[in-house]
């Protein structure tokens, strides 16, 4: 199997595992702890993290059969910046009111769009 597609393929999966223990952290242990409004940040946040997991699994995939491109290595990695950018400061934000951490977020919705666009890049260059 080509370095980029496990590579990719790891941590899709990994990405995969926390946002499972995230979200049943989420439903289960905070429900109690905080507002429904910052419940629902927290949930955005799991839910674009389960997304872009599944994204990482699909450039993983992808890679088995054009490991070479840049296009669609530099799609998995912005990926996996985007989930930390995006979904973790909505996670922080939700848990610690600290709502400066929403002028991160954008960034990191940012990084989807254009991981995203690479990933469409690189599918249309195949040959």
């Amino acid at each position: 199997m080509p370095q980029t597609a496990k590579v990719f393929l790891i941590l899709g999966g990994i990405n995969a595992a926390l946002v499972v223990l995230l979200g049943a952290f989420g439903a289960h242990g905070l429900k109690t702890r905080m507002t429904a409004e910052m419940l629902a940040v927290y949930q955005t946040g799991v839910h674009y993290h389960l997304f872009h997991a599944l994204g990482l699994l699909a450039v993983g995939l992808v890679a088995t059969q054009i490991s070479g491109s840049a296009y669609l290595r530099w799609s998995g990695w912005l990926m996996l910046v985007g989930i930390i950018l995006f979904s973790g400061s909505l996670y922080v934000l939700s848990i610690s009111g600290l709502r400066w951490l929403g002028m991160v977020t954008p960034f990191g919705g940012i990084l989807f769009i254009v991981a995203w666009i690479l990933f469409v890049v690189a599918i249309v260059k195949l040959p």
